[in-house]
């Protein structure tokens, strides 16, 4: 007559189902984050090598990538699979994205062949839509 099923010794019975449920909800969700900034990553950049480069920290939610690649002498800028000839539309998506998150930070991906000009070019259409926290992407050996 013991509640909670069991084996009748009045001990509750430890259930794994409900916790595999859980871990497997939380592995799907995680892997769903993971593989969507994958994603939004141009391969065809060449970083540039810094030795000094330190490991990026793990705060992905707060970060995008935007990608600058140099191709036909011209610079090419990616977010979010979106390719921007016209920069006021990625100033517009990029301050409603600081607007919504204080923290939110831009990590800008620069092909090594990039003339300078053009990173700060990049680096002034991040600071138009008030974003003051940049990182550059590199390597740290070849």
């Amino acid at each position: 007559m013991g509640g909670g099923g069991g084996g009748g010794d009045g001990e509750p019975e430890f259930q794994i189902a409900p916790m595999i449920d859980v871990l497997l909800v939380l592995l799907i969700f995680f892997m769903s984050i993971t593989s969507a900034q994958v994603l939004r990553i141009d391969k065809e950049i060449q970083l540039p090598v810094a030795g000094d480069a330190k490991k990026k920290e793990k705060n992905v939610m707060n970060e995008a990538a935007l990608n600058v690649r140099w191709a036909n002498s011209k610079a090419l800028i990616t977010f979010e699979d979106r390719k921007y000839d016209v920069i006021e539309p990625l100033i517009e998506l990029l301050d409603q994205r600081k607007k919504s998150n204080p923290t939110y930070r831009v990590v800008i991906r620069g092909d090594k062949r990039l003339p300078a000009v053009e990173i700060q070019r990049v680096m002034t259409i991040v600071a138009q839509a008030g974003i003051d926290d940049i990182s550059f992407s590199a390597l740290n050996k070849e």
